[in-house]
Protein backbone atom coordinates (compact mmCIF):
# COMPACT_ATOMS: atom_id res chain seq x y z
CA UNK A 1 0.00 0.00 0.00
CA UNK A 2 0.94 3.14 -0.97
CA UNK A 3 1.20 5.68 1.66
CA UNK A 4 0.08 9.47 0.22
CA UNK A 5 2.46 11.99 0.55
CA UNK A 6 2.47 14.37 3.61
CA UNK A 7 1.78 18.18 2.95
CA UNK A 8 5.40 18.51 2.88
CA UNK A 9 5.68 16.12 0.28
CA UNK A 10 3.19 17.40 -1.90
CA UNK A 11 4.37 17.72 -6.10
CA UNK A 12 2.18 21.11 -6.47
CA UNK A 13 1.92 24.71 -5.07
CA UNK A 14 -0.44 25.16 -2.17
CA UNK A 15 -1.86 28.52 -2.21
CA UNK A 16 -1.82 30.26 1.10
CA UNK A 17 -5.08 31.33 2.85
CA UNK A 18 -6.01 34.39 3.02
CA UNK A 19 -5.37 36.64 6.04
CA UNK A 20 -8.39 38.59 7.20
CA UNK A 21 -7.69 41.91 5.84
CA UNK A 22 -7.04 40.23 2.51
CA UNK A 23 -10.83 38.51 2.56
CA UNK A 24 -12.28 41.75 3.49
CA UNK A 25 -10.76 43.25 0.35
CA UNK A 26 -11.46 40.74 -1.82
CA UNK A 27 -15.32 41.07 -0.40
CA UNK A 28 -15.63 44.65 -0.87
CA UNK A 29 -14.34 43.54 -4.51
CA UNK A 30 -17.24 40.97 -4.63
CA UNK A 31 -19.81 43.80 -3.71
CA UNK A 32 -18.60 45.56 -6.40
CA UNK A 33 -19.04 43.05 -9.05
CA UNK A 34 -22.82 42.76 -7.52
CA UNK A 35 -23.57 46.10 -7.48
CA UNK A 36 -22.15 46.75 -10.67
CA UNK A 37 -24.38 43.88 -12.40
CA UNK A 38 -27.55 44.71 -10.66
CA UNK A 39 -26.95 48.61 -12.19
CA UNK A 40 -26.50 47.05 -15.50
CA UNK A 41 -29.91 45.77 -15.17
CA UNK A 42 -31.48 48.21 -13.84
CA UNK A 43 -29.86 50.73 -16.70
CA UNK A 44 -31.20 48.10 -19.43
CA UNK A 45 -34.62 47.75 -18.05
CA UNK A 46 -36.85 44.92 -16.29
CA UNK A 47 -34.42 41.65 -16.44
CA UNK A 48 -35.77 38.20 -18.10
CA UNK A 49 -35.20 36.50 -14.64
CA UNK A 50 -36.44 38.99 -11.44
CA UNK A 51 -34.57 36.92 -9.20
CA UNK A 52 -31.34 36.69 -11.13
CA UNK A 53 -29.67 38.60 -8.40
CA UNK A 54 -30.51 35.84 -5.53
CA UNK A 55 -27.31 33.53 -5.49
CA UNK A 56 -25.47 36.12 -5.80
CA UNK A 57 -26.89 37.79 -2.63
CA UNK A 58 -27.26 34.51 -0.65
CA UNK A 59 -23.04 34.32 -1.61
CA UNK A 60 -22.24 37.46 -0.39
CA UNK A 61 -24.31 37.11 3.28
CA UNK A 62 -22.09 33.82 3.22
CA UNK A 63 -18.90 34.96 2.44
CA UNK A 64 -19.23 38.09 4.60
CA UNK A 65 -20.16 35.77 7.70
CA UNK A 66 -16.96 33.52 6.76
CA UNK A 67 -15.19 37.14 6.95
CA UNK A 68 -16.03 37.77 10.49
CA UNK A 69 -15.11 34.43 11.30
CA UNK A 70 -11.89 34.57 9.76
CA UNK A 71 -11.44 38.23 12.16
CA UNK A 72 -13.22 36.68 15.14
CA UNK A 73 -10.58 33.35 14.85
CA UNK A 74 -7.44 36.13 15.15
CA UNK A 75 -8.26 36.85 18.93
CA UNK A 76 -7.60 40.47 18.25
CA UNK A 77 -7.84 43.00 21.41
CA UNK A 78 -11.35 43.41 21.60
CA UNK A 79 -11.24 47.57 21.12
CA UNK A 80 -14.05 49.39 20.45
CA UNK A 81 -13.31 49.77 17.01
CA UNK A 82 -12.84 46.01 16.54
CA UNK A 83 -16.17 45.41 18.03
CA UNK A 84 -18.12 47.96 16.10
CA UNK A 85 -16.88 47.08 12.58
CA UNK A 86 -17.87 43.08 13.15
CA UNK A 87 -21.53 44.46 14.03
CA UNK A 88 -21.14 46.27 10.64
CA UNK A 89 -20.47 43.11 8.95
CA UNK A 90 -23.11 41.14 10.99
CA UNK A 91 -25.32 44.51 9.59
CA UNK A 92 -24.05 43.32 6.10
CA UNK A 93 -24.58 39.55 5.95
CA UNK A 94 -27.98 40.48 7.21
CA UNK A 95 -28.66 42.84 4.41
CA UNK A 96 -27.17 41.13 1.91
CA UNK A 97 -29.09 38.01 2.90
CA UNK A 98 -32.69 40.41 2.74
CA UNK A 99 -31.46 41.43 -0.31
CA UNK A 100 -32.59 38.06 -1.97
CA UNK A 101 -36.14 38.49 -1.02
CA UNK A 102 -36.43 41.65 -2.12
CA UNK A 103 -36.72 42.80 -6.07
CA UNK A 104 -34.05 44.25 -7.98
CA UNK A 105 -34.20 48.16 -7.08
CA UNK A 106 -34.69 47.62 -3.30
CA UNK A 107 -31.84 44.38 -3.22
CA UNK A 108 -29.57 47.03 -5.21
CA UNK A 109 -30.23 49.34 -2.15
CA UNK A 110 -29.57 46.82 0.36
CA UNK A 111 -26.00 46.74 -0.51
CA UNK A 112 -25.34 49.85 -1.90
CA UNK A 113 -23.20 50.96 0.62
CA UNK A 114 -21.46 47.87 1.19
CA UNK A 115 -17.97 48.05 -0.50
CA UNK A 116 -16.96 51.34 1.57
CA UNK A 117 -18.26 49.50 5.05
CA UNK A 118 -16.43 46.80 4.06
CA UNK A 119 -13.67 48.74 3.37
CA UNK A 120 -13.93 50.80 6.54
CA UNK A 121 -13.93 47.31 8.58
CA UNK A 122 -10.25 46.43 7.30
CA UNK A 123 -8.92 49.38 7.77
CA UNK A 124 -9.98 48.71 11.10
CA UNK A 125 -8.68 45.10 10.99
CA UNK A 126 -5.38 46.16 9.72
CA UNK A 127 -5.20 48.28 12.39
CA UNK A 128 -5.56 46.35 15.44
CA UNK A 129 -3.07 43.78 13.63
CA UNK A 130 -0.57 46.57 13.77
CA UNK A 131 -0.90 46.96 17.82
CA UNK A 132 -0.17 43.24 17.17
CA UNK A 133 2.91 43.15 15.37
CA UNK A 134 4.14 46.68 16.85
CA UNK A 135 7.67 44.90 17.44
CA UNK A 136 8.10 42.61 14.73
CA UNK A 137 9.65 43.85 11.18
CA UNK A 138 8.05 42.57 7.79
CA UNK A 139 9.42 43.43 4.10
CA UNK A 140 8.47 46.46 2.90
CA UNK A 141 6.93 46.46 -0.86
CA UNK A 142 9.12 48.89 -2.38
CA UNK A 143 6.51 49.16 -5.81
CA UNK A 144 3.93 51.07 -3.48
CA UNK A 145 4.34 54.86 -3.32
CA UNK A 146 1.99 57.01 -1.66
CA UNK A 147 0.18 57.90 -4.63
CA UNK A 148 -0.04 53.68 -5.76
CA UNK A 149 -1.43 53.17 -2.01
CA UNK A 150 -4.05 55.65 -2.28
CA UNK A 151 -5.70 54.27 -6.08
CA UNK A 152 -5.05 51.10 -4.74
CA UNK A 153 -7.60 51.60 -1.85
CA UNK A 154 -9.78 53.50 -4.44
CA UNK A 155 -9.83 50.99 -6.32
CA UNK A 156 -10.40 48.27 -3.88
CA UNK A 157 -13.54 50.46 -2.82
CA UNK A 158 -15.05 50.26 -6.39
CA UNK A 159 -14.24 53.73 -6.99
CA UNK A 160 -12.63 54.10 -10.20
CA UNK A 161 -13.73 53.01 -13.67
CA UNK A 162 -12.19 54.44 -17.10
CA UNK A 163 -13.40 55.32 -20.09
CA UNK A 164 -12.82 56.58 -23.61
CA UNK A 165 -13.50 59.54 -25.98
CA UNK A 166 -11.86 60.67 -29.15
CA UNK A 167 -8.53 58.22 -29.17
CA UNK A 168 -8.65 59.46 -25.08
CA UNK A 169 -8.37 57.51 -21.89
CA UNK A 170 -9.97 59.00 -19.04
CA UNK A 171 -9.76 58.07 -15.42
CA UNK A 172 -13.05 58.76 -13.26
CA UNK A 173 -12.55 58.34 -9.39
CA UNK A 174 -14.46 59.27 -6.49
CA UNK A 175 -12.76 60.78 -3.00
CA UNK A 176 -8.71 59.84 -3.91
CA UNK A 177 -7.58 61.57 -7.28
CA UNK A 178 -6.14 58.47 -9.67
CA UNK A 179 -4.13 59.64 -12.85
CA UNK A 180 -4.09 58.16 -15.78
CA UNK A 181 -0.50 57.64 -14.96
CA UNK A 182 -1.09 56.18 -11.96
CA UNK A 183 -3.23 53.67 -13.11
CA UNK A 184 -1.18 52.74 -15.91
CA UNK A 185 2.02 52.16 -13.36
CA UNK A 186 -0.32 49.76 -11.23
CA UNK A 187 -1.35 47.68 -14.36
CA UNK A 188 2.06 47.50 -15.79
CA UNK A 189 3.47 46.05 -12.26
CA UNK A 190 0.44 43.58 -12.56
CA UNK A 191 -1.32 45.39 -9.51
CA UNK A 192 -4.67 46.51 -11.14
CA UNK A 193 -6.26 45.15 -13.89
CA UNK A 194 -9.58 46.81 -16.12
CA UNK A 195 -12.86 44.51 -16.91
CA UNK A 196 -14.15 45.96 -19.90
CA UNK A 197 -17.94 47.15 -20.03
CA UNK A 198 -18.57 45.73 -16.90
CA UNK A 199 -19.42 48.84 -14.84
CA UNK A 200 -22.32 50.96 -15.79
CA UNK A 201 -22.76 53.58 -17.86
CA UNK A 202 -22.52 57.11 -16.42
CA UNK A 203 -25.81 58.40 -17.55
CA UNK A 204 -28.96 56.55 -18.56
CA UNK A 205 -28.55 55.33 -22.35
CA UNK A 206 -24.52 56.34 -22.44
CA UNK A 207 -21.73 53.57 -22.48
CA UNK A 208 -21.13 51.19 -19.89
CA UNK A 209 -17.23 51.88 -18.89
CA UNK A 210 -14.68 49.69 -17.76
CA UNK A 211 -14.39 48.80 -13.96
CA UNK A 212 -11.04 48.98 -12.35
CA UNK A 213 -10.46 46.48 -9.73
CA UNK A 214 -7.31 45.04 -7.85
CA UNK A 215 -5.39 41.12 -9.13
CA UNK A 216 -4.40 39.28 -6.59
CA UNK A 217 -1.34 40.71 -6.40
CA UNK A 218 -2.93 44.12 -6.10
CA UNK A 219 -4.76 42.87 -3.18
CA UNK A 220 -2.02 40.74 -1.53
CA UNK A 221 -0.02 44.34 -1.54
CA UNK A 222 -2.20 46.55 -0.16
CA UNK A 223 -3.55 44.38 2.32
CA UNK A 224 -0.03 44.19 3.58
CA UNK A 225 0.92 47.54 3.56
CA UNK A 226 -2.28 48.68 5.45
CA UNK A 227 -1.41 45.86 7.73
CA UNK A 228 2.36 46.18 8.43
CA UNK A 229 4.20 48.56 11.74
CA UNK A 230 5.25 51.46 10.19
CA UNK A 231 8.95 50.63 11.26
CA UNK A 232 8.61 48.10 8.72
CA UNK A 233 8.22 50.41 6.22
CA UNK A 234 10.88 52.01 3.55
CA UNK A 235 11.88 55.74 3.94
CA UNK A 236 9.82 57.61 0.75
CA UNK A 237 7.26 54.78 0.56
CA UNK A 238 4.70 55.21 3.40
CA UNK A 239 1.58 54.26 2.10
CA UNK A 240 -1.22 56.79 2.25
CA UNK A 241 -3.52 56.92 5.24
CA UNK A 242 -6.66 55.77 4.61
CA UNK A 243 -9.23 59.32 3.63
CA UNK A 244 -10.98 60.11 6.99
CA UNK A 245 -14.26 61.90 4.89
CA UNK A 246 -15.22 61.57 1.27
CA UNK A 247 -15.16 64.29 -1.25
CA UNK A 248 -18.22 65.57 -1.47
CA UNK A 249 -18.40 65.19 -5.54
CA UNK A 250 -16.91 62.82 -7.65
CA UNK A 251 -14.04 64.19 -9.91
CA UNK A 252 -12.33 63.18 -13.52
CA UNK A 253 -9.22 63.31 -14.90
Amino acid sequence: MTTPPSDDGLLFDVAAPPTPVERLLLLAEQYVQHNDTLDRLLRSGSPSEPDVHVASAQHLASATRAAITAVTDERLFQSHELSDAVVRLQQLAFLSSSSAERRLPMARTLTALAPAAVMDCADTVADELKRRQRHTTAPPDHRLTTTHHAALWEIAGGNVVATSSLGRQYVHYRDERVLIGTLRSLEANGLAERVPKSAPSAYVGGPLQDRIRLTSAGTTALAAAISSPPASRAPGTTPASVPATAKTAARSR
